[in-house]
């Protein structure tokens, strides 16, 4: 079998408030739906990061539930309100949320200085890291300058849309990983993302973490085996195994 760990996938309880965003409500995805419709690919999962999405906005209640049930190696990574608590953010660090997430891209407008506070404050005070969801084709030289000053911060989807794939390798030979997530959604085709994981692999061996992107909300196809498929293509077996698991384990855990 070969060893995942899901660095990215949304859990949709019916038990929990959602809210609905640019017009769009997703179906519910529960813990069993989710360990059942990997099954059956021959992947043995050995952790993941639950994201919260657009969707669940600055909702923390389900993250107890479906933390507990997905047990060992497994963390959250959740949206914050700024004016959020110290106490409860430690709080949070308890149930197992590990990361903070940057929704720029689904409309969550926070200014620069709102996202370097915030980020600079959770990792002050349990040392989490922040992930950006955002359209890399735009950001313009102040972003580009505050990401390279937080602390420990992670881009998602290959950034979306298509740019400079000298952008991307800046990332990550500054130790700024990338999620090779959502390859439904992103703004690349399927043969242009297996030449970019190759690329960017020789940039940075421990810069791309692999994540299903699971239940794939708003994504032209639903992640499958062929996903993992993909990486192996790219990369052959042994250093395939690099951006599948063992990078991101090295992340989050």
């Amino acid at each position: 079998m070969q060893k995942i760990f899901d660095s990215h996938f949304h859990i949709i309880s019916p038990e929990y408030p959602l809210v609905e965003n640019q017009g769009f409500l997703p179906d519910f995805y529960t813990v069993e739906e989710y360990r059942k419709e990997l099954e059956p690919m021959n992947l043995e999962l050995v952790g993941g990061a639950v994201v919260s999405g657009s969707f669940q906005g600055f909702d923390q209640s389900y993250f107890e539930g479906a933390l507990a049930k997905l047990g060992k190696n497994f963390v959250g990574v959740t949206q914050l309100d700024p004016h959020t608590s110290d106490e409860e953010i430690k709080r949070l660090d308890s149930l197992g949320i590990r990361n903070i997430r940057f929704n720029l891209f689904r409309g969550f407008n926070s200014t620069l200085q709102e996202i370097e506070n915030l980020a600079n404050r959770v990792h002050g005070l349990c040392g989490w890291k922040t992930e950006l969801y955002l359209d890399a084709s735009q950001m313009d030289d102040d972003f580009l300058s505050l990401v390279f000053r937080l602390p420990k911060v992670s881009i998602d989807h290959l950034g979306m849309r298509k740019c400079e794939v000298e952008r991307l390798k800046r990332f990550i030979s500054s130790g700024v990983p990338i999620r090779v997530t959502g390859f439904g959604r992103v703004d690349y085709s399927r043969e242009e993302v297996q030449q970019l994981i190759c690329e960017l692999y020789q940039e940075n061996a421990q810069g791309i973490l692999f994540g299903t992107d699971l239940p794939s909300t708003r994504a032209r196809y639903r992640f499958a085996a062929q996903d993992v498929q993909l990486v192996l293509d790219a990369l052959g077996e042994e250093k395939a195994q690099d951006v599948l698991y063992r990078n991101g384990m090295a992340w989050y855990l």
